[in-house]
């Protein structure tokens, strides 16, 4: 799961003497950084937009991380593009046992570390172990594994996981646990500031060659790999915050893969020179943006606040007017198109006489006159945080800050590059946050929403609801999807009154992919670059 966004979109309005400097600096970092030399066709170049925070699975919570994990490492079970199913992975294959309790994995045969070691059991009851550790900072993960009480090794190829009581996502999340090889991570060195956090040591398609702070990460093709060899023999990750220079990048050659914004896709991709070297994909992947409130906070205690402030922004205008309507309004925590959003729950409408109201109602009222509402002798003056380079949430910022002005309300935009965003978040330490949740194809809200996720977990917010605690407990224990469903609309209505979030959009991944990469397919869950063959530069002329 994921607290960034994919893919940021937003049109930028520009002043005529910040314009030309934006050109110059553009200018600038086009001829510093020209990356289109002559390189090995069969290596694709994408970019990341900002360093990863670490690239240790077990710690990584961003998706600029996993886009580079999810090629060097592996885990027992992945799903099947197609059907989404699980399948066997460095797993060969497992039992469950009736009472859903044990989960029993056979190792497959002859898997190596990229160092050349042997995988085996040893490894996966590892890294279970640094997950389950409080001093590993895994906090999100571990929300996961809070009822499994045991895993052994039977031997060197069979491993089994116990639980206290069922689980409805236990054989994904056994299955799928990000495993971390024991004999370079045991080493007594501390788990969280490891070397390996940088030179990851994996057994997937691609092993790790460098990285280049701000500027690049490299992987190229493990020679020794089990599986089939994937086509593409390298990936270079180019660390690219400004998605204007990204596209301009794109359309130069220097990049091969690249997500898109809206008016780039509906406007700046659609001539016959794009056209004729790019193709554009588009998927709707688990995920919504929104605007997370610090309920700590004195100014977001009361829900009739937080309703208001959603009241003040106008999202429908911004989908249809910014983002060309690539989009939907979600009114909850749950996949818009899944079974356990409920359609019937309305979201908010924008209607700021009616979020001044409820403001009055709450008790923040400018009480001396000052033009600024206040209570109990404190302002209601708030900062706003939101990533460097995420156009969306500059200016969703931005109208907010107009909005809230008008109704007695002073908010700061303040952008943080994504490590010290992260800080901030882990500490605590914001009053509002704009991010983004990519979620699993079964959901689960444990990590999010429950209680005891608030001190260190994904609950950073601080939302703490009896109510919700027992229905997310039930839920968890339920194997039918129906019955779950239904626990999961209660839910949905319950964080609605709430507000703690004022819920966005769900936004569809726009992509960009240079025609001589073939066998493309966007799936439900994106892309499979381990899928994709290359023809060779004489072949595309135009290049």
């Amino acid at each position: 799961m994921s607290i960034f966004g994919d893919h940021q979109k937003k049109v930028g309005l520009f002043r005529v003497a910040i314009f030309g400097a934006a050109v110059c600096a553009l200018l600038t970092i086009f001829s510093a950084c020209n990356f289109r030399v002559v390189r090995d066709p069969k290596i694709l170049v994408q970019n990341l937009d900002a360093d990863p925070s670490t690239l240790n699975p077990l710690v990584a919570t961003d998706a600029v991380a996993f886009a580079v994990l999810r090629n060097v490492y592996e885990s027992l079970l992945e799903r099947d593009n197609e059907t989404l199913e699980l399948k066997p992975r460095l797993a060969s294959s497992w039992t469950v046992s009736p009472d859903h309790l044990t989960y029993t994995f056979t190792i497959r045969d002859g898997v190596r570390w990229h160092d050349g070691v042997l995988f085996t059991a040893d490894d996966v009851i590892y890294s279970f172990e640094r997950i389950r550790d409080p001093k590993v900072d895994a906090a999100s993960l571990r929300s996961y594994f809070k009822d499994v009480i045991s895993v052994k090794k039977l031997d060197e190829k069979t491993v089994r996981f116990t639980y206290s009581r069922p689980y409805f996502k236990a054989l994904e999340i056994c299955g799928g646990i990000p495993i971390v090889p024991k004999h370079v991570f045991d080493d007594g060195t501390v788990f969280n500031t490891h070397a390996a956090n940088r030179k990851p040591i994996g057994t997937g398609p691609y092993r790790f060659v460098s990285w280049e702070t701000g500027r690049l990460i490299n992987i190229e093709e493990n020679p020794d790999y089990w599986d089939k060899k994937p086509r593409i023999v390298g990936i270079v990750f180019r660390v690219i915050p400004n998605s204007t220079v990204v596209f301009q990048l794109l359309k130069k050659g220097d990049l091969d893969l690249a997500g898109l914004r809206a008016i780039q896709w509906e406007r700046q991709t659609e001539m016959p020179s794009f056209s004729k070297r790019f193709d554009k994909y588009r998927y709707w992947l688990p995920n919504y943006s929104y605007i997370g409130w610090n309920l700590r906070k004195p100014f977001f205690q009361d829900r009739r606040v937080r309703i208001a402030m959603t009241m003040m922004l106008n999202r429908a205008s911004i989908l249809k007017e910014l983002l060309f309507g690539q989009g939907d309004l979600v009114s909850g925590n749950f996949y818009r198109f899944g079974k356990n959003y409920d359609e019937k729950i309305e979201p908010y409408p924008f209607d700021p006489a009616k979020a001044a109201s409820l403001l009055d109602q709450a008790g923040w009222i400018d009480h001396d006159g000052d033009g600024i509402r206040d209570k109990d002798g404190v302002p209601f003056r708030f900062t706003y945080l939101v990533a460097a380079g995420s156009r969306m949430g500059q200016n969703i910022g931005l109208m907010l800050r107009e909005n809230l002005l008008r109704a007695g309300i002073e908010m700061d935009v303040r952008s943080l590059e994504w490590a010290a965003m992260l800080k901030s978040i882990a500490s605590r330490d914001f009053d509002a946050v704009m991010l983004a949740w990519s979620t699993s194809i079964d959901e689960e809200p444990y990590q999010l929403w429950h209680s005891t996720q608030a001190a260190q977990g994904s609950n950073f917010i601080g939302f703490q609801n009896p109510e919700a605690d027992r229905l997310i407990e039930k839920a968890r224990v339920e194997f039918d999807p129906a019955r779950r469903a239904v626990m999961y609309k209660k839910l949905h209505s319950l964080i609605h009154y709430e507000e703690p979030y004022t819920f966005l959009f769900i936004s569809p991944s726009l992509v960009a992919v240079a025609k001589r990469f073939t066998d493309v397919k966007a799936y439900k869950v994106g892309l499979d670059m381990t899928e994709w063959g290359v023809k060779p530069w004489a072949t595309l002329k135009e290049w």
